[in-house]
């Protein structure tokens, strides 16, 4: 295990440092504070720092309406790519989606982020579906784990 420290975003602070990382690998889907705001209400949000430097994020969407099925989304910064941290984060929200019931587990990544597909299977996931969100041009990927 590396020295990686964990944090809930709670204050305006860690949100902002969520939303960088998202903003930054998920570059069609800019979120604004108040955007990430509503989905630490809804979602488990976590973010992971190495020392003081900001390497991920994670999003953990709890099964709804009676299903069993949670989405874990890892998030890792380029420069902290190939070193476990993925992984890491992955562990983490994996565990929570699990403490909250989830029987199935699904991801979404975006088709232009390959170090992300590249982690996802390597992780066990595959594809389930390709969409285009309204007034996007790179399909999102859905994937199960299996």
């Amino acid at each position: 295990m590396s020295d990686l420290r964990f944090v809930q975003p709670l204050t305006d602070a860690a949100l902002r440092d969520w939303r960088h990382v998202h903003n930054t690998v998920v570059p069609t889907h800019d979120l604004s504070l108040e955007d990430v705001r509503e989905r630490s209400r809804r979602n488990h949000l976590e973010t992971a720092y190495l020392g003081e430097a900001l390497v991920g994020c994670s999003t953990v969407r709890p099964p709804e309406d009676g299903t069993r099925t949670a989405t874990v989304i890892a998030r890792v910064l380029a420069p902290h790519r190939r070193r476990g941290f993925g992984a890491e984060l992955y562990a983490r929200g994996l565990a929570r989606a699990r403490e909250l019931g989830a029987e199935v587990i699904e991801t979404v990544v975006l088709a232009s982020n390959e170090d992300g597909l590249r982690f996802a299977g390597k992780h066990g996931f595959t594809e389930i579906e390709r969409y285009l969100l309204p007034g996007d041009t790179i399909p999102w990927i859905d994937l199960r784990l299996g």
